[in-house]
């Protein structure tokens, strides 16, 4: 099976997260990559195994690999998954 994770797909994916969801990946980060003290966080990829972020804390920058419970088959899986993520971070 090719990879569904184009780099022209992770791009449109963290683009929008980026753009549209600033809090959702805020939530990830302090959920997830265990960074409570999180203060804002950028999605750089997206692949079938995981997610790559740039998390600001303190006045610093630090990356985080945030695995995914499953392998994503594509980007509506994706979708479904972040949205999933998002309520779990939200409990």
């Amino acid at each position: 099976m090719s990879n569904p994770f184009t780099p022209e797909v992770s791009d449109r994916i963290c683009k929008h997260m980026n753009d549209d969801h600033a809090e959702a990946i805020l939530l990830y980060a302090r959920a997830f990559a265990k960074m409570p003290e999180a203060t804002a966080a950028r999605m750089l990829r997206i692949d079938a195994e995981g997610m790559d972020l740039d998390v600001q804390k303190n006045d610093a920058s630090s990356s985080a690999r945030i695995q995914f419970d499953h392998e994503l088959q594509d980007a509506e899986d994706a979708h479904q998954t972040l949205i999933a993520m998002v309520r779990q971070a939200r409990k």
